[in-house]
């Protein structure tokens, strides 16, 4: 009897944060204008950055590090599931609330707010993802080569990639939790949030695919959480790396999930115990 009580306590407290993942991700749905923009302003982007990476490649193709075709692959699929991992993207209501005072609206509901806002988190890049993703992925596979976008080399790559990619953007969430969580003992987070964006763009490889650093400095990037998001799920679709070294990949993904996500909530329950609020 205990245990069943104890089962229908998991499910009413997920429940909870299931219906903030639905009612936010229904709400990120509406936004199809603002998805038309983004779309075109990818494509641009992406020939633009194929293109530079062309002129590299026929400058000097020895010092290329990826196939070109590779790394085509790597650059549609960034441009298509670039909601999932750009860590620019944070809700300005959270910060505003944590500001303004308004916070103390959420402290007085039963939930956990680092739950909640986490649900939230997800369902924003989730929505915004699929409203963005298959006309670029459409277009991108019937691009003449070298410049398309192909498929991965087996079934097990492309399960492999959707597992990554799963495990990517819950380590880009956990890492904007903690801008998030920070932002409790800041005056302003917009010094936070800057410094943050402009480390994990260029560390995750957003700017600059990984593999184009210098070897000794790529072995360092690769331990840190950035690499985590958007590096490896990316690789593995394209086929730079797989089998064991994509398996270790993804086994260092969940290490950085468990232990941003521990170090979320410890931060979180200290600014619960210190938040202040004035004005009333």
């Amino acid at each position: 009897m205990i245990e069943v009580t104890d089962f229908a306590r998991f499910l009413s407290r997920w429940k909870k944060y299931i219906s903030f993942f639905r009612l936010r991700f229904s709400m990120g749905l509406q936004y199809r204008t603002a998805a038309l923009a983004g779309i075109a302003t990818q494509f641009v982007w992406g020939f633009m950055e194929i293109n530079v990476f062309y002129a590299f490649n026929q400058s000097d193709p020895a010092a290329f590090p990826m196939g070109f075709e590779q790394l085509a692959s790597y650059i549609w699929m960034q441009q298509a599931f670039l909601a999932l991992f750009m860590t620019w993207f944070m809700e300005t209501e959270i910060f505003d609330s944590i500001m303004d005072g308004n916070i103390c609206y959420e402290l007085c509901r039963p939930i956990d707010i680092y739950d909640m806002w986490f649900a939230r988190s997800v369902a924003n890049r989730t929505s915004r993802a699929l409203l963005r993703c298959v006309p670029i992925l459409i277009v991108a596979f019937f691009l003449p080569a070298p410049y398309a976008l192909t498929l991965p080399p087996d079934a097990l790559t492309f399960l492999r990639f959707i597992a990554a990619m799963v495990l990517g953007m819950t380590v880009t969430v956990a890492m904007c939790m903690l801008v998030y969580m920070l932002s409790f003992f800041t005056v302003s987070p917009q010094g936070l949030r800057i410094i943050f964006a402009m480390t994990a763009e260029l560390f995750q490889g957003i700017v600059i695919p990984i593999p184009f650093f210098p070897p000794r400095v790529q072995k360092i990037l690769e331990l840190l959480p950035f690499a985590s998001m958007e590096n490896v799920p990316l690789r593995i679709y394209s086929g730079h790396i797989s089998g064991g070294e994509a398996v270790r990949a993804m086994l260092l993904q969940v290490f950085w999930i468990v232990a941003l996500v521990a170090i979320g909530k410890l931060i979180c329950g200290s600014a619960m115990k210190k938040v202040t609020l004035q004005g009333g």
